[in-house]
């Protein structure tokens, strides 16, 4: 009998830069949202986290789009400046690492994240 089953794997990040993973989550009985993120280095020693209380939110998309703006200014105000920024919405982080102008509902706040990573030395956005 044979099987296979799909296993996410972290994977480090190259050497010098930082792997940082974030998530969101929603929570309707208290009206809010909220963010865990974690920095890691090349070793997977985390070297930062956070967790943070956000606003009441519609739906995941925007608790994900939230989320990565909150952890993106964390990373930044932490003296982070070459990450790899990680998530597990994988439309909303192929809105972020798009080229286009975004006109989307919550395109004024893929703007604000553009606007951060563009600060950052070096950033590369992918989906788990």
């Amino acid at each position: 009998m044979n099987t296979s089953v799909n296993v996410n794997v972290w994977h480090p990040p190259p050497a010098s830069v930082f792997k940082l993973n974030f998530d969101a989550a929603i929570f309707s009985d208290l009206n809010s949202s909220g963010v865990g993120a974690m920095i890691r280095n090349e070793k997977g020693e985390v070297v930062a986290a956070i967790l943070a209380k956000g606003p009441p939110v519609g739906d995941s998309e925007e608790a994900e789009i939230l989320a990565c703006r909150k952890v993106l200014e964390f990373a930044i105000d932490a003296s982070f400046s070459e990450l790899v920024n990680e998530g597990d919405n994988v439309n909303v982080m192929k809105s972020i690492s798009s080229t286009g102008v975004n006109q989307s509902r919550l395109g004024h706040i893929i703007e604000d994240i553009l606007s951060l990573a563009h600060g950052l030395r070096w950033v590369n956005v992918s989906a788990v």
